[in-house]
């Protein structure tokens, strides 16, 4: 049995519906952002980032959220979270979603948290300014290159995060998203 460490609102929203998806015996442990529990030591002994998703597996822990999804689409190949037996379109996969997570999450992380590359009041207010422009700038880049079909990498359903708003059955995604998200 897996445990996933998440907190509601954070990427670790992806683990969650992958766990979901792939059918996983896992449970969930809520962390608390609003009183620093991700700064426990008692989390910190999980993960020394201090951040979520972490991932604990019987071999041991996994963090950032590509190295999430590619294990448990490799743990649950049946489950056709990602085309693990084509090496090539795994790796697009991957790089699709360190795209976002290297990428589209740091250049919105700028909005809310600022501090972690700045310290005067200005820098924030600067940043602030720019989201705009450089999410507009990540999203365009994604619509015009990045889509292969409804889905990241076409026709299937991956564990990429999908652009449809569609899960693979043909239900609305947005129901199993808000039942993980309420959690």
């Amino acid at each position: 049995m897996f445990k996933l460490y998440y907190a509601p609102g954070t990427c670790a929203l992806a683990s969650h519906i992958a766990l979901e998806e792939a059918g996983a015996d896992y449970t969930a442990e809520r962390l608390d952002f609003k009183a620093n529990q991700q700064q426990s030591p008692d989390y910190l002994k999980i993960n020394p980032k201090g951040r979520v998703p972490a991932l604990v597996a019987d071999q041991g822990v996994l963090t950032e959220t590509p190295a999430i999804l590619a294990y448990i689409a490799q743990r649950f190949p049946t489950s056709k979270l990602a085309p693990v037996d084509d090496p090539f379109a795994f790796a697009q996969a991957q790089s699709f979603n360190n795209y976002l997570c290297a990428t589209v999450h740091v250049a919105h992380a700028h909005k809310q948290r600022g501090y972690r590359w700045a310290s005067e009041d200005s820098s924030f207010a600067d940043m602030k300014r720019k989201l705009p422009e450089s999410m507009g700038a990540c999203f365009t880049l994604i619509e015009r290159g990045m889509l292969k079909g409804p889905w990241v990498m076409g026709e299937q359903y991956t564990s990429a995060i999908p652009i449809s708003t569609r899960s693979r059955s043909g239900s609305m995604a947005t129901v199993s998203i808000s039942k993980l998200c309420r959690r």
